[in-house]
């Protein structure tokens, strides 16, 4: 049978998400770089101008965001509406983490679930001529726990919105298959909620469980089940924020006889450089705790500044998304 013929993507980027959109553009002869004058008038608020805008009418669109912070938002949500309205044959957002929520707790009475109100704001983008926009979230954590919430988050989005939930773990056992222990490694999971989103994807390997115990005003990590003893142990989450827990897991793994731990997060936050506290330094001891460290390029200003800092590795999703473009 013929295979189908791959549709050509004309991807646009924020400025903060080139190097990525540029990795994803030679993996892949069907996707095409575009530009976006990324410019603000004197008063700070945004001037925009979409490059050759007449030229993409008919044409499938995507977009590349990276929403690190509150004040890059506005000016590519901006561009994210704009898009759609050029007569495009489909529109693609791809936002490779979904940031808002990974610290909310809905606890009581007026906590406002700023992930629901973004959920909101990109349901309302406007149809395409092709339909709803098809939006690409790698590994999303916000009110995330399993398949089953995985499945209400799409209903967090409207009608206007396609959710395409995709993962970083297929690229991250490539890796460990790689390594000259590969048939000497676990997985080991923080708590039972990174175990509930990935234990699935990861059955093959032996795991380990921790979980956190409340003694007191303190919370310390406990091994849970699974054994550590004389295993590369790899602990496996969807994000990073400090590190604290991290740490804590790879002591206790290590106090039950794990011969090396390595770790992996789909999205490297590190809020103020919180990733120096990994780095292997010359002087021996516990700044060497972690054998590897692997993070993917979903948060940018991370990738770029860890980049050739052991134990940091980068593991990109730029053949993931192009992949995505495609559906």
């Amino acid at each position: 049978m013929e295979m189908p013929k791959k549709k050509q993507v004309l991807l646009f980027y924020c400025v903060e998400s080139e190097d990525l959109a540029r990795k994803i553009a030679t993996l892949s002869d069907s996707i095409q770089l575009q530009s976006i004058n990324w410019r603000s008038f004197d008063d700070g608020f945004p001037n925009l101008f979409i490059n050759n805008a007449q030229d993409i009418r008919g044409r499938h669109v995507a977009f590349l965001a990276s929403f690190s912070s509150p004040c890059v938002i506005f000016e590519q949500l901006s561009v994210i509406f704009a898009l759609p309205r050029l007569f495009v044959a489909s529109f693609t957002l791809v936002l490779p983490f979904f940031p808002t929520g990974s610290f909310e707790r809905m606890e009581e009475e007026g906590d406002v679930a700023t992930a629901f109100t973004m959920a909101r704001i990109l349901s309302n983008i406007p149809i395409s001529r092709g339909g709803p926009t098809s939006l690409v979230i790698y590994d999303i954590h916000a009110l995330q726990v399993g398949f089953t919430a995985m499945m209400l988050e799409r209903f967090y989005f409207g009608d206007h919105v396609l959710p395409c939930f995709e993962t970083g773990i297929p690229l991250l056992k490539q890796r460990l298959h790689q390594l000259p222990d590969a048939d000497n490694i676990s997985i080991a999971f923080p708590d039972d909620g990174a175990w509930k989103r990935f234990y699935k994807q990861l059955q093959h390997f032996p795991m380990v469980v921790c979980t956190k115990v409340r003694e007191g005003d303190k919370r310390f990590v406990r091994l849970k089940e699974g054994s550590a003893a004389g295993r590369h142990v790899v602990i496996v989450d969807d994000l990073v924020q400090s590190g604290g827990t991290l740490i804590e897991c790879q002591k206790v793994l290590a106090a039950h006889g794990a011969t090396k731990v390595s770790a992996y997060v789909t999205h490297g936050v590190f809020p103020k450089q919180s990733w120096e506290r990994f780095l292997h330094k010359n002087e021996e001891g516990s700044e060497k705790a972690f054998a590897n460290f692997w993070i993917t390029d979903s948060c940018s200003r991370t990738a770029k500044a860890i980049a050739n800092r052991a134990p940091f590795e980068i593991i990109s999703l730029a053949g993931s998304i192009a992949d995505a473009l495609q559906i």
